[in-house]
């Protein structure tokens, strides 16, 4: 995780629909430096060990968000991404690159920045959902997810892409897929409607539910208020499914009894940091290494 001194409204990521129209004020730069410190520390209340770097440079509204620039995987593999705004491209740091192979055992980093040159994105784990069991790269259709770099990636860490198109009510393509879906290991929940292909909602839910998952599905006011934007974690205390108050509000009771049944529901307090248009699942860099020692 990433607490930031300077968060902002990024003015370069306008295609997120799901961000404030307008910049925000010192005041709310605080708010969200302090959300990300309470965060944290509930966090680490649940038994999830959680490695936090100071995001300090003005220039990085958004380094809030770590997981769209790098993605961990067993076997000691790392992936550096490409991404489409310039000064997001200035969140990629040589320290926290250092802290992995220092705490854990990589094998290799591979690092596909330099598809930027050509125009050509892949912004992580935002732009890709993980099935890390079924080895199936879910991915939404957008700018910021190049079907290049993604059969490439796939290539690389053997994953199925699975990419397909999904938009919100007023027609725009969601900029990303961990808006619309979160995959854990008992359940996985979809905005499934906002897939306007029959066909291919249907390849993607039956896949998910071929899987041997609960499927719950989310409406577009779910998806709106980040209920997808969730991360399952495993901690010394058992797996905890981490996502904003704001997503957890939108859930009813069916699918919170659901979702409890495989994973305690910890909610974070992050309301500032939500006006950037991400939630908790953008907030936080999974580790998939083994450790050292």
């Amino acid at each position: 995780m990433v607490r930031p001194h300077h968060f902002g409204v990024n003015p370069e990521t306008s295609d997120n629909a799901y961000q404030s129209s307008t910049l925000t004020s010192s005041v709310d730069a605080l708010r969200a430096y302090e959300e990300l410190t309470d965060a944290a520390e509930i966090l680490r209340s649940h038994g999830i060990d959680v490695n936090l770097f100071e995001g300090e440079d003005p220039r990085t509204p958004d380094c809030v968000f770590p997981n769209n620039w790098f993605s961990t995987h067993a076997g000691g593999h790392v992936a550096v991404y490409p991404m489409k705004a310039p000064n997001r491209r200035l969140e990629r740091r040589q320290d926290v690159l250092g802290m992995l192979k220092s705490k854990f055992r990589v094998q290799d980093i591979l690092d596909y920045s330099g598809l930027e040159h050509d125009g050509l994105y892949l912004e992580g784990t935002g732009a890709m959902v993980l099935d890390h069991v079924d080895r199936i790269a879910y991915a939404v259709e957008s700018d910021r997810t190049s079907p290049i770099a993604l059969e490439r990636f796939c290539t690389h860490f053997n994953y199925e892409p699975m990419a397909f198109a999904a938009v919100d009510a007023a027609g725009q393509a969601v900029y990303h897929t961990n808006v619309l879906m979160c995959i854990a290991t008992d359940f996985a929940m979809i905005g499934g409607a906002m897939i306007k292909n029959v066909s291919r909602r249907d390849d993607v839910m039956n896949r998910l539910a071929q899987s041997g998952r609960v499927v719950i599905d989310l409406s577009e006011n779910q998806i709106s208020n980040f209920a997808g934007n969730a991360i399952e974690l495993q901690g010394r205390k058992g797996r905890i499914l981490a996502l904003s108050e704001t997503a957890s509000a939108a859930l009813d009771h069916v699918q919170k009894e659901q979702i409890s049944e495989s994973a305690t529901l910890v909610e974070l307090k992050i309301p500032t940091i939500e006006l950037s248009g991400g939630s908790v699942r953008c907030t936080i860099a999974g580790i998939h290494l083994a450790p050292r020692g």
